[in-house]
């Protein structure tokens, strides 16, 4: 063997070795970015070219002036010619990406903030990442071009594009940032496994976690670091088909709605990717597309049914069976959801199925020999508590490729179902039919017969002599439901009159559909007749109610309308002050809580003539427009009357023949005053009414009463006429008995209470009267006057 020495070449020390190793990998990182920076630039070029296109078409020039067009503008606009094309393009897509990058310079703008050189940058890389995606040939590739473009600059560092299968499972398309021993761990997620991407996929909305360790679901990466997680759904036109999932190495802050905008446009673009290839190549795709078709294939049975995947071990030995999904038909004996089987194996779902002859050992036949097995009756034994529970199923279980299909019908259950809708039908009066067009063959249930009044010896009435059996005037509705089922095949529904052979008209509803053969011929019609005849009665008489009821509430609201119009058109409700010489006088007037009991109280107070005051309160019985009409009536005439001088005995003796013989007859109570200024005298008379209230330096008490029937009651009546001395200061009361009528109490009770609150004095004749209608202790919600008279 030569030696440097014996060739005569110069000898090489550690130090020199050290020195050439280190320029060495000087040139290689060199060589790399210079590769790298020839990637962004060709992916720049190529957003360029794009813009360049856009040109042509909006300004109808050639390549040369479009190029010339856009580095004029980029110089005036003081950007770059890449940031000026990434502009033109966003403005001519008006997509995603564009959204994304108008977004975050308007949030920027919004904030006082200058975009600055950053705000274009956005929408460079936005594009320039969508330009390395679309030149992709795999998700792999776009998931390195996402990463380097446009999430790298978010501070992500690693990003992983799933894509979802019918069963439920995802598969790790492309992912860039993770090594590859930790993205060979996480080539495949079975259904029912929940992870990060699976909570987004099964939600339908992006999931952001601040921290992967703290949320405690697993996913591709090191769980042991702090960094936070985003899932995106990757979907286009309602399909999703797959999960973008991005990596943060630090805890992830709440995102601004900019950034969650640009992380859901590059979600669409990997949908798109996922969309063009569907399958990676390999094995692995042909068998996940093969369990999907088997996916689709369990799901359109009408019986229970699981997928199996045997589970072999280093040596290819049977060890055990995945269940790898379950249809929305299949239920588990013990009462355990799907998501709890799927997922599991099968000797630990039903550790029973191990015992000779049970449903392990007929799985592994199939799926030694691959002969289907079929039975009708085999016993299933699974344990619920840790106690045996056999039940008797009907068991069909094949083999497609390396998967098994299990097919099972509990026995039980089917009859209980069947024995329920048998006695749904009879309570329900529903009657089912089945009808074979091209035989003529009809099948009726019991309750069809009894329907259509026939025993069960007779003939099934054909569908299309329906309109026979109708009555003439449903028959419109009969042609209409034959043609849409029959013609256009469509399901159908109709509510007739049935008339049967023994004279009875039934109400009928029959619902029914076409049964269409292979060929799309229409085969059979099924449906049902269900007997509507007691609802159908009910609704009508509950109709006449209603209209009935309906009519009345409107005559009696419209009554109650007029007589408070006419009330308040008399007495309005706002107080009001009255003029009256040498008297202060304030009124109130309360109207009833419901205007459905509008009363016929009034009150008065009217210089006369004379130079007197004509002070009155009344209260009519009754309540409505007659009570109404008659309080004017009664309140019109004693002001006509008043005029003649006469004193209020006369006056009332004069009311109640008004009261009895022109107004038909209605009965009311009046207290009546006439007070001279000049002597300050009040002369009054009552009719069956309240005594009024005099307050006296602070004391109240009620006057004597003189005698005096109600108005209306007789004929012929004589009122008793009282005189009473007034003094400077002196407050009177005259009030009606909604100011004190109570249920439970007697007048004497409720009018001491009334003189205990009048008693004292008052800075003003208002606030007296608005204490007495606050501590007022009336529960019969009538209407209310009070006049407070003040002598000055």
């Amino acid at each position: 063997m030569s030696t440097a020495e014996d060739s005569g070449a110069p000898a090489v020390g550690p130090e020199e070795a050290a020195a050439s190793i280190g320029r060495l990998a000087a040139t290689v990182d060199r060589l790399r970015l210079e590769v790298q920076a020839a990637h962004t630039a060709a992916e720049g070029r190529a957003l360029v070219e794009m813009a360049k296109g856009i040109l042509v078409e909006r300004l109808s020039c050639g390549p040369q002036e479009a190029a010339r067009q856009l580095a004029d503008l980029a110089a005036r606009a003081h950007v770059s010619q890449l940031e000026f094309a990434a502009d033109i393009v966003n403005r001519a897509a008006g997509d995603r990406l564009a959204e994304a990058a108008v977004a975050f310079v308007a949030q920027a703008r919004g904030d006082g903030e200058h975009p600055g050189a950053d705000a274009p940058s956005v929408a460079v890389r936005l594009r320039t990442a969508e330009g390395g995606a679309l030149a992709a040939h795999d998700a792999q590739a776009v998931a390195a071009a996402l990463l380097d473009h446009a999430l790298a600059p978010l501070g992500a560092c690693a990003v992983a594009v799933w894509a979802a299968a019918s069963d439920g499972s995802l598969t790790l398309r492309g992912h860039a940032g993770f090594s590859t021993e930790e993205s060979a761990r996480w080539r495949h997620v079975p259904p029912g496994v929940a992870t990060v991407a699976r909570t987004a996929l099964a939600e339908r909305r992006t999931v952001w976690l601040p921290s992967l360790r703290d949320s405690g679901l697993p996913s591709i990466g090191l769980r042991d670091l702090p960094g936070g997680r985003a899932a995106v759904p990757a979907g286009t036109g309602g399909r999703i088909h797959g999960v973008l999932e991005i990596c943060w190495p630090h805890p992830l802050q709440p995102q601004p709605p900019q950034v969650r905008r640009q992380v859901e446009a590059l979600a669409e673009l990997c949908a798109h990717t996922l969309e063009t290839h569907p399958t990676a190549p390999g094995g692995d795709a042909d068998a996940a597309r093969h369990i999907g078709e088997l996916v689709q294939l369990a799901d359109g049975l009408h019986d229970p049914a699981l997928l199996l995947v045997p589970q072999l071990s280093a040596d290819g030995r049977l060890l055990d069976f995945r269940i790898q999904h379950a249809n929305a038909k299949f239920t588990d004996p013990a009462g355990r959801p799907r998501h709890e089987i799927v997922g599991a194996l099968l000797l630990e779902a039903y550790p029973m199925a191990a015992n000779d002859g049970d449903l392990f050992d007929m799985a592994e036949r199939v799926y030694a020999t691959g002969e289907a097995f079929r039975a009708e009756r085999v016993t299933v034994t699974t344990l619920i508590d840790q106690v045996p529970l056999p039940t008797p199923a009907g068991i069909s279980i094949s083999r497609h490729g390396d998967t098994i299909l299990l097919l099972w019908r509990v026995e039980n259950e089917a009859t209980r179902l069947a024995g329920l809708l048998q006695h749904a039908q009879r309570l329900g009066n529903i009657g089912g039919f089945e009808e074979i067009l091209p035989t003529g063959e009809i099948v009726w249930n019991a309750q069809m017969f009894d329907l259509h009044g026939l025993p069960r010896t007779a003939a099934p009435v054909p569908l299309e002599e329906l309109p026979s059996s109708a009555h003439p005037d449903d028959a419109v509705a009969i042609g209409r439901f034959l043609r849409t089922l029959i013609t256009h095949r469509r399901p159908a529904s109709a509510a007739f009159r049935l008339r049967r052979s023994d004279g009875i008209t039934r109400h009928i509803r029959v619902a029914a559909e076409p049964v269409l053969a292979a060929n799309g011929d229409l085969f059979a019609v099924r449906g049902a007749f269900q007997d509507i005849s007691a609802q159908h009665w009910t609704e009508v008489a509950l109709a006449a109610t209603r209209d009935q009821l309906a009519h009345s509430e409107r005559q009696s609201a419209q009554r109650n309308r007029l007589a408070l119009q006419l009330q308040h058109a008399i007495m309005p409700p706002e107080s009001m002050p009255l003029d009256a010489p040498g008297l202060a006088v304030a009124v109130r007037y309360r109207p009833a809580e419901s205007e459905a009991a509008v009363g016929g109280d009034w009150y008065d107070c009217v210089p006369l003539p004379s130079k007197q005051v004509l002070l009155c309160v009344g209260d009519v019985a009754g309540h409505g427009i007659d009570a109404a009409t008659g309080m004017v009536v009664l309140r019109n005439a004693l002001r006509g009357m008043s005029v003649t001088g006469a004193g209020p005995a006369q006056l009332l003796g004069w009311l109640n023949m008004v009261a009895h013989h022109l107004t038909g007859q209605v009965t009311a109570t009046v207290v009546c005053g006439i007070y001279n200024p000049a002597d300050r005298v009040l002369r009054w008379a009552r009719a069956g009414h309240l005594p009024p209230i005099l307050v006296r330096d602070g004391e109240a008490h009620p006057l004597p009463l003189p005698d005096g029937l109600l108005l209306g009651a007789l004929a012929d009546a004589e009122y008793e006429e009282a005189e009473l001395q007034l003094a400077q200061g002196d407050t009177l009361l005259m009030y009606t008995d909604g100011l004190i009528e109570r249920r439970d109490r007697s007048v004497q009770d409720t009018l001491g209470h009334l003189v205990e609150n009048a008693r004292g004095a008052a800075p003003n004749l208002d606030l007296r009267l608005d204490r007495l209608l606050v501590r007022s202790k009336a529960d019969t919600d009538d209407d209310t006057c009070i006049i407070g008279i003040d002598v000055v």
